[in-house]
């Protein structure tokens, strides 16, 4: 069927044979005639199967009547990264070559004075994300209420990102008699809700069974250690042996590891950029745009750039991680073979993965053939230099004893447990004066011992007495002279230092320091009356 026979308008069929299209895809030629026909959809398609072209092109011949109005739009896409979104309004100026439309695009990282004047201006297409939709909607400079057409793009991939919330929030905003579109790779059980909630009496368009992958792509699957430092290696092996490799884009879980990855790559000599949420707005679409242009040969991404990336000669995917959901897998190698072209994806896999493999060969229906060996053949030994990096649960690394109550610790051959068996309990505590291992939490005998020694001066004369008791007899405490020599050393090497201790109950007030040598300083020894607890 030709597009000619869709229903669409003169100019926008002028647009379409003007960008080389000849024949719609299937989901173009079922799902375009109930868009024309004002009716709801819900399509259920893969990736890569021209969803876009679907709602645009209808959009564009229902447009031409009618005008916008300031801060009213007329019509509404909303969808979840900024990158689909920018892709959207590409579409839109491809196919709008005929039209006078304005077409705005509200998403993050763009100044908020920009569009506002877009929005002011009058706006008959706004395609938005929408967190910075409400954020326009929050400051007054946007009204929901003129929606006639609302689509809702990517939806599964909204769920995985926590959008539905404010999707819902939106679709109150919108008029209860609006056209909807809704748009999704997958039909989870929440999908299905929504669908429900948000359709009235939709024509559903399935043109493949859900979660399928492309037959042009040829899958496989390489087994790897688990260390980062083996993926590495491994994966630049691949890209070393594919010889009709043009371009690739490398898929990751987190965004750290993106970073950690486009770096190593660049190191080993490869042309690789980076792509993942935590850039700014320039710099992933600087970085998109070379990609696309052939300027770049590889992108090492996270799942931003998964869902809905028109970069048409994409020859390779390579998940260095394994998705952590299914649906993840195949959005992710839909990236290549698409509008009919062959492609490859390569799949790392660890012994770990072994649960998300299974569900993903359970998504697609069919096994993923290995690339050279199953996970067996991965030799245990891949692994074993990573225990050195493990932190405080690692082999090589003990926690030792502490010398000299400076924090040193010793590192030993054994585990911490081995460690602490080669230290004398006595010297396993923080210091001299800290906190043994026995594990009371109150002040233990080092410590006192300490601040006996070390705070002498410090403490109370009173207290000092009692302390010296047993070092001295009373009675030579009582003659002995505040201005003698050395009475410290005097006292202890007296004979009558094994004499029997008198009793305290008989001890008067004695002006005499007590245990002061000539070292102390003039002012501490002053005569000082010394009471004695009874």
């Amino acid at each position: 069927m030709p597009f000619s026979d869709l229903g669409l308008s003169e100019k926008v069929l002028q647009a379409v044979t003007a960008a080389g299209y000849t024949e719609p895809t299937p989901i173009q030629a079922e799902a375009i005639p109930h868009v024309l026909a004002r009716r709801d959809v819900l399509g259920i398609a893969q990736t890569g199967t021209g969803k876009t072209a679907a709602f645009t092109l209808p959009m564009l011949t229902l447009l031409e009547t009618g005008r916008a109005r300031a801060r009213m739009p007329r019509t509404l896409i909303l969808e979840p990264t900024r990158e689909l979104a920018a892709q959207v309004e590409e579409s839109f100026e491809r196919y709008g070559t005929n039209h006078k439309l304005n077409v705005a695009l509200i998403i993050g990282g763009v100044s908020f004075a920009d569009q506002d004047a877009k929005l002011t201006r009058g706006t008959d297409v706004l395609i938005a994300t929408p967190g910075r939709l409400l954020d326009h909607f929050e400051r007054g400079k946007l009204l929901l209420t003129g929606v006639e057409l609302l689509v809702i793009d990517e939806a599964d991939r909204m769920l995985d990102m926590g959008f539905i919330p404010d999707i819902e929030r939106i679709v109150k905003m919108v008029p209860f008699t609006r056209q909807t579109l809704f748009f999704s790779a997958t039909m989870p059980p929440e999908i299905e809700r929504l669908a429900d909630m948000f359709l009235h009496n939709p024509q559903r368009v399935e043109v493949a069974r859900a979660s399928s992958t492309a037959a042009t792509i040829t899958q496989r699957l390489v087994a790897v250690g688990a260390a980062d430092y083996a993926k590495r290696d491994r994966l630049r092996q691949l890209i070393r042996s594919e010889d009709h490799l043009t371009n690739g884009i490398i898929f990751c879980n987190r965004k750290r590891d993106v970073a950690t990855l486009q770096k190593s790559l660049v190191s080993h000599g490869f042309d690789a950029a980076a792509l993942h949420g935590d850039m700014d707005q320039r710099s992933r679409t600087a970085a998109l745009d070379a990609f696309r242009n052939g300027e770049t040969a590889l992108l090492v991404a996270s799942d931003v750039a998964a869902r809905g990336l028109d970069i048409p000669a994409v020859s390779h995917v390579f998940n260095f991680d394994i998705p952590r959901h299914p649906e993840d897998y195949v959005h992710r190698i839909g990236r290549t073979g698409r509008a009919g072209r062959t492609g490859q994806a390569f799949t790392l896999v660890s012994p770990e993965d072994d649960r998300s493999l299974g569900a993903i060969e359970s998504l697609i229906g069919q096994p993923i053939p290995w690339l050279d060996g199953d996970l067996s053949t991965v030799a245990a030994s891949d692994d074993e230099p990573r225990s050195r990096h493990r932190g405080r649960s690692g082999e090589r690394r003990g926690r030792g004893t502490k010398a000299g109550g400076r924090g040193e610790t010793a590192r030993t051959e054994g585990s911490r447990g081995e460690a602490r068996s080669e230290t004398p309990r006595a010297e396993s505590g923080r210091s001299e004066g800290g906190r043994t291992e026995s594990g009371r939490g109150g002040r233990s005998g080092g410590r006192e011992r300490s601040r006996a020694t070390t705070r002498a001066d410090e403490a109370p004369r009173a207290e000092r007495a009692t302390a010296r008791a047993d070092e001295a007899p009373r009675a030579e405490r009582a003659t002995e002279a505040p201005s003698s020599p050395r009475p410290g050393p005097a006292r202890r090497e007296s004979p009558r230092r094994q004499a029997p201790r008198s009793g305290r109950g008989n001890e008067a007030e004695d002006d005499t320091p007590v245990g002061l040598g000539s070292h102390v300083p003039a002012f501490l020894l002053r005569p000082t009356s010394v009471k004695r607890e009874r």
